[in-house]
């Protein structure tokens, strides 16, 4: 008797990704096996053709984001990555091909990152191909990096560059033409999990969390946490040559920098006297970070101010599903 569709699919593709504890992807379940004395992350995110990439974006770098999005949420708690559990829900059309290619990123990262599957589930839906992953990291105890901690006084330090994601997705859709429109690209559909730099500022930064859905917004998630308000300085956030020159030539770009998401960068607290510490992490990781502004004591609002100090009207602070 032949298998089922699903298990084929199963055994001919994801079979590859799993390690000791799926026990082969034959069993309902993994068995896992935590590390001596270390604190479990679990995180999850969901990402939907037609919202979090686009239906004709190359299937390996689909995989890859969908992990990497994932990685980004326990570098922003200063964890390592174990593992992971992915279901995925794909129109019976898709072709053996696009999902070999899905499988073959997922499987580069796991070698980069360091990490393999546990297991997870395959359906096929009448909708737009849907992926489902949570992942589990690990943390020494107590040290895990949270976004309550923010307190007046605190300087806010963001790392990388920040809008290239946002750009990325409006070259992708042909909405903007831009020298560096492939670097931009490549932004939006492969972020850079900080994970080196997650784990070295356990025990100096305060809070801590992605820039998933805009730098305004997150950062007041960082302020409702920390019951404070927040002061950031345009002209001191990081941008990517490619983003400088866009910005250069439509200069109303810049709400959208700060607002547009996708950039999966690291924003964190930190001691207004911890400078040279968080020179030292950033160094020791390999990324840039800046200081982009303060923590003000006040409600809970984020405030960007411009070159000549004046508040900068946004229309909106970031994405939002609802």
């Amino acid at each position: 008797m032949s298998l089922p569709r699903e298990f084929a699919l199963i055994a001919q593709h994801f079979r590859r990704l799993a390690g000791p504890g799926a026990l082969d992807l034959s069993d309902d379940a993994a068995l896992f096996d935590p590390p001596a004395g270390r604190q479990l992350v679990i995180a999850a995110d969901a990402m939907v053709a037609g919202v979090h990439f686009l239906p004709d974006d190359p299937p390996e770098t689909i995989g890859r984001k969908l992990l990497r999005v994932n990685l980004s949420d326990l570098a922003a708690m200063g964890a390592a990555p174990l593992g992971y559990l992915m279901t995925i829900a794909l129109p019976r059309e898709i072709p053996d091909a696009w999902l070999g290619r899905f499988v073959d990123g997922l499987a580069e990262d796991q070698a980069r990152f360091g990490l393999s599957v546990l297991g997870g589930d395959t359906v096929s839906a009448p909708g737009p191909i849907s992926l489902s992953l949570t992942i589990l990291g690990a943390v020494a105890p107590g040290q895990a990096l949270r976004r309550k901690g923010a307190r007046p006084g605190d300087k806010i330090w963001v790392s990388g560059t920040i809008g290239d994601g946002t750009l990325g997705l409006a070259v992708l859709q042909g909405a903007l033409p831009a020298d560096g429109a492939g670097f931009l690209a490549g932004r939006y559909r492969l972020p850079e999990p900080r994970l080196l730099l997650g784990a070295a500022l356990t025990g100096v930064a305060l809070a801590a969390m992605d820039v998933s859905d805009g730098l305004v917004q997150d950062l007041g998630h960082l302020c409702r946490a920390g019951d404070c308000g927040a002061e950031i300085e345009a002209a001191a956030v990081p941008l990517s040559t490619a983003t400088q020159a866009a910005l250069a030539a439509k200069p109303d770009l810049l709400p959208r920098l700060l607002t547009g998401g996708d950039d999966y960068e690291l924003l964190f607290a930190a001691p207004a006297d911890a400078d040279s510490l968080i020179f030292s992490c950033a160094n020791a990781a390999g990324v840039p970070v800046a200081c982009i502004g303060r923590f003000v004591a006040g409600p809970a609002d984020v405030v960007v101010r411009d070159a000549t100090g004046a508040p900068l009207a946004l229309s909106r602070a970031g994405w939002s599903h609802f």
